[in-house]
């Protein structure tokens, strides 16, 4: 007699060559918790469970489990009070409970487990199957699970993961987003598992009392080896004996034995990092507690953010940062992760050598940071347009600055043209926008503000229509001089504005004003500009509407060059009606 999922009796009946079956009764999973089984070749009995995880869409929806070799099963055997059994060692063999097959790496015995069901009349089928399993993201060998005793940080002792979710809504989280992620994350948790074992790294101070190895740890012993380590450094641990990093006369609270041993346990190096606002932000140091500003790759909000947080929380019973600004990922032109083993990273000092430091910090700006961002030289090869756009747009500037003395030449804005005040007017509002997206930290839109700016505000039109005052008039005609007092304001504040993402840009440029332009020795001295408080709204509204026909007479005119009927736009006589 077989019992069998109803939903599955198609799939394995085939497999198993069992022929004509007769279906004599029909009942629910349920009914068989409990039933006790016999196992197929070892000598012992296995009692029926239930576990939502097992699958219904192959096989004949009863599987094994396995406490001390996977969360899931352990969770259940936990649930079921099953004895966690865990017969591999820390090498993946086989230990001495298998009998059979004791000191085999268990891959290796999968042949040999699969031959003795045959044997014993157990296998009543066998395929290959394709199947997600966890492999290791280093080697890309296959994992094997183990139970084993650790240490645990219990996040809901003294309300922990409460006060920390508090603690989350009381930060300013960019993008909002980011904080309903940390707070599902934290929701779930776990207890976090602190100790690792590997053969060097900062040690659990925890000893194991020789007689009856129970573990000793006290506020005395953790005490003593902290002053230890402050004299002699963590190396300690591993270069005294036993005996000299606990008190004087320390025994065992339980059986009274003085004979202790070291563990073996280092600390996961998260909890070094999450820790590390308590070593750095220090009055000693410059720095304050807490940060201004954690700022790291999305994937640590199950990482550094949340850690940092929850020891933060555990010992000042505060956050450690105001602010947490996440970014995606880098990815290349065809959407995958970039990886040495695939070939496909472009390496900074490519770029550089290729475009310059400025591209590519004018390309981290261009990207909205909050998504996965494309790397490739295409897009290198606009940034780097857009970068010759604004160098071109400074070095006109700069150029028809060398006969402007600040303090001799500059006109009053009352005695200024109708353009050039027009032009420092479109000038503060995109000081408005960089200023508010600097705030906001939304620099992609600062990239496409300035593009703008110095693509059609100012080299398609405004320093356009200059050249016939700074080129043909009189170098001292007032016309000229309300132009360069215009433009030298623009430029020197220009160069404020965008210090911070093409500092080498902005400082050759700075360095090269006029002597009476420059108040600070580098522009990274000096201060981002103010916003103009003054307003001419009906000068402005007129300018306005003046571009919007221009706008529309731009386009007929380019109608016509397409059709042949001009060639340039003085070939033309523009009417308005």
């Amino acid at each position: 007699m077989y019992i069998l999922s109803m939903n599955m009796i198609e799939d394995p009946i085939p497999k198993m060559n069992l022929g004509e079956y007769e279906e004599v009764a029909t009942f629910s999973g349920k009914e068989l918790e409990g039933v006790v089984t016999e196992h197929p070749f070892i000598e012992r009995e296995s009692i029926v469970v239930l576990a939502d995880y097992v699958s219904s869409e192959a096989g004949t929806g009863c599987v094994h489990t396995a406490p001390g070799h996977g969360h899931d099963d352990f969770i259940t055997g936990k649930k079921y009070e099953l004895p966690i059994l865990t017969p591999v060692d820390d090498k993946g063999r086989f230990t001495e409970e298998v009998e059979l097959f004791k000191g085999r790496f268990v891959f290796d015995a999968d042949k040999d487990i699969i031959d003795l069901l045959k044997e014993r009349g157990a296998l009543l089928g066998a395929e290959r199957i394709s199947h997600s399993y966890p492999h290791c993201w280093r080697c890309k060998k296959p994992i094997i699970f183990r139970a084993t005793e650790q240490w645990f940080v219990a996040v809901d002792n003294n309300r922990l993961r409460e006060r920390a979710l508090k603690a989350v809504k009381e930060t300013e989280w960019i993008p909002k987003w980011s904080q309903a992620r940390i707070v599902g994350m934290l929701n779930v948790r776990p207890d976090w598992c602190i100790s690792r074992q590997r053969n060097w790294g900062v040690p659990i101070p925890i000893f194991y009392c020789d007689e009856c190895n129970e573990p000793i740890v006290s506020d005395e012993t953790l005490k003593f080896f902290q002053n230890l380590v402050r004299e002699k450094g963590v190396e300690v641990w591993y270069l005294e004996e036993t005996d000299s990093l606990l008190p004087p006369g320390t025994k065992c609270p339980k059986c009274g034995s003085k004979s202790f041993s070291k563990g073996n346990d280092i600390l996961d190096v998260w909890f070094e990092s999450g820790s590390s606002h308590l070593a750095v932000l220090k009055p000693e140091n410059g720095l304050q507690w807490p940060s201004d500003l954690y700022l790291e790759g999305s994937d640590q909000h199950r990482g550094w953010f949340q850690i940092s947080l929850l020891i933060a929380m555990a010992t000042r019973g505060a956050p450690p940062f105001s602010t947490v600004l996440t970014h995606g990922f880098m990815i290349d032109e065809n959407g995958r992760a970039m990886h040495k083993s695939l070939g496909n990273v472009i390496s900074p000092n490519e770029i550089t050598d290729k475009y310059g430091a400025d591209v590519l910090r004018l390309w981290v700006t261009s990207e909205d940071y909050r998504n996965d961002i494309v790397l490739s030289f295409n897009l290198l090869d606009q940034v780097a347009e857009v970068y010759r756009r604004i160098r071109n747009t400074i070095r006109f500037m700069l150029g028809n600055l060398y006969d402007f003395d600040a303090t001799k030449h500059s006109v009053s804005l009352e005695d200024m043209e109708e353009m050039d005040i027009y032009a420092l007017m479109k000038f503060n509002e995109l000081k408005k926008k960089v200023l508010s997206y600097y705030e906001l930290m939304e620099f992609h839109k600062i990239f496409h503000s300035v593009h703008y700016f110095c693509a059609e505000d100012m080299s398609a039109f405004y320093l356009d229509v200059l050249k016939d005052r700074l080129y043909i008039e009189k170098p001292d005609s007032p016309r000229r001089r309300s132009a360069q007092t215009a433009i030298s304001k623009i430029l020197k504040e220009f160069l404020l504005l965008m210090a911070p993402i093409i500092p080498f840009t902005t400082e050759e440029a700075y360095q090269n004003l006029p002597d009476t332009m420059r108040d600070v020795e580098s522009v990274h001295l000096g201060d981002l500009p103010t916003i103009d408080e003054w307003e001419m709204p009906e000068l402005y509204s007129r300018w306005e509407k003046l571009m919007e026909v221009r706008g529309e007479v731009n386009k007929a005119l380019e109608d016509l060059r397409k059709s042949g009927d001009i060639g340039h736009s003085l070939d033309a006589e523009v009417v308005l009606y």
